[in-house]
């Protein structure tokens, strides 16, 4: 009777459990998705239904408001900027980490600690603001100021989580490779390239995503970088200025509806970069 009565309370314990845990990732999932069903259901409103009213769905579906928002923003022009610069640096970013990650992990020199010391203490220190000047002034010394190459470069150095996220992909591939591609008179840059970056893919697709979004949803850099040329504005950037219109009258109801077209690109990756979260998933599962 006791083993009984031990097993039911386990079984009881393990119900109890699931449950729990069901009910807190409804809840998780209901926070994440209630903002992104008002933003969809506010850019389907007129401003003075959006303004006044409480209820969720619009009484009158202004699909128009996307057409206004599109024309009023140069939709077209500043999502190529950001597809630009995101896609640039998250290049540049997985190539400089890929680097950076794959010396560090296979070979020793002087300064080995303190290098890695420094990349670890920009995930836990920030400034922010502080250092908008000083860059700036940098790219201007370069004469990228008046460009978006000035905030790829300053996107690209900021790389760290990027190259966490490698260094440990690179220590689940066997050392033994590299001994065998040398033996067989690789170098070392060509091992890189031709017999570990391939193995890599499912790291570089999942820190490729991350890199992805930094970049697309990057506001203060482009904002500096481009006050003195518009059109070279990315689409956060851009959808600011339709807070107000003509008038000064605020503009809600197309910022909602840019801010949704604004994140169909980001979607899609996600959608892209799904086979790769599985297989990073299915190999820290099988690890």
């Amino acid at each position: 009777m006791n083993q009984q009565a031990i097993g039911t309370g386990r079984r009881l314990s393990n119900v109890s459990a699931r449950i729990l845990a069901g009910l807190f990732l409804l809840v998780v999932t209901l926070l994440t998705v209630f903002p992104l069903a008002m933003m969809l259901a506010g850019s389907l409103k007129s401003n003075a239904e959006l303004m006044g009213s409480t209820s969720l769905l619009p009484q009158s579906w202004q699909f128009s408001n996307y057409a206004e928002a599109w024309r009023q923003t140069s939709f077209a022009r500043f999502t190529w900027n950001s597809v630009f610069v995101s896609v640039v640096s998250t290049v540049g970013t997985l190539l400089v980490a890929a680097m950076a990650a794959y010396v560090t992990d296979r070979r020793d020199f002087p300064g080995k600690r303190l290098y890695v010391a420094i990349q670890a203490s920009t995930l836990f220190i920030t400034v922010g603001a502080v250092v908008l000047r000083p860059q700036y002034d940098l790219m201007v010394k370069l004469q990228l100021h008046t460009s978006l190459w000035g905030v790829i470069l300053i996107l690209i150095s900021a790389h760290a989580s990027t190259y966490f996220i490698l260094t440990g992909f690179f220590k689940s591939i066997p050392r033994e490779l590299d001994e065998a591609a040398m033996i067989d008179g690789s170098g070392f840059i060509r091992t890189f390239y031709r017999v570990i970056l391939p193995l890599l893919a499912p790291g570089l697709g999942v820190a490729g995503l991350f890199a992805f979004r930094h970049g697309w949803n990057e506001y203060i850099l482009p904002l500096v970088f481009t006050m003195t040329s518009p059109k070279l504005q990315t689409l956060t950037v851009g959808l600011a200025n339709l807070r107000y219109g003509s008038s000064a009258a605020m503009q809600t109801h197309l910022m909602l509806a840019g801010a949704c077209l604004s994140i169909l690109p980001m979607l899609l990756v996600y959608t892209l970069a799904n086979r790769t979260f599985m297989q990073m998933t299915a190999g820290s599962l099988k690890g």
